[in-house]
């Protein structure tokens, strides 16, 4: 793969979508919180916030890995990403526990995590065999 051609890799179109996807369904809930208590409000805002956050650092994470020449970075961001993705799960998972109303959304967003994670893993195994042929 070139290094300036990672925005037609399937996993950074993945990623995109995972991103925009938690983008929607973040700004949506944070909405939701703001009729809540207090102390539902804050817990369902940081986690939508938070929500938001991680799945924004996605795009630039797989970008990094392509644009880096040290497989010590590489190894690291790939490391940062599968944080990022068990984030999410538990995002998720805190959402529902939180008594959300729209579990459907919360399901489509845990749909596009495995479509994302089933190219990631891909990726990650042909990721250092490709670079080390440049």
């Amino acid at each position: 793969m070139s290094q300036s051609n990672y925005n037609r890799s399937q996993v950074y179109r993945n990623s995109l979508v995972l991103r925009d996807l938690s983008d929607a369904l973040g700004h949506y809930f944070l909405g939701d919180a703001l009729g809540r208590s207090r102390r539902t409000q804050s817990l369902r805002s940081s986690i939508a916030e938070s929500l938001v956050n991680d799945a924004s650092l996605l795009p630039a994470a797989i970008a990094q890995v392509y644009q880096s020449n040290s497989d010590n970075n590489r190894r690291k961001n790939v490391h940062f990403i599968n944080i990022i993705t068990h984030n999410i799960i538990s995002y998720c998972n805190g959402l529902e526990h939180d008594g959300i109303k729209e579990k459907e959304y919360v399901q489509l967003l845990r749909g596009e995590l495995k479509t994302f994670r089933k190219s990631f893993k891909k990726w990650r195994k042909s990721i250092f065999n490709n670079f080390n042929e440049i």
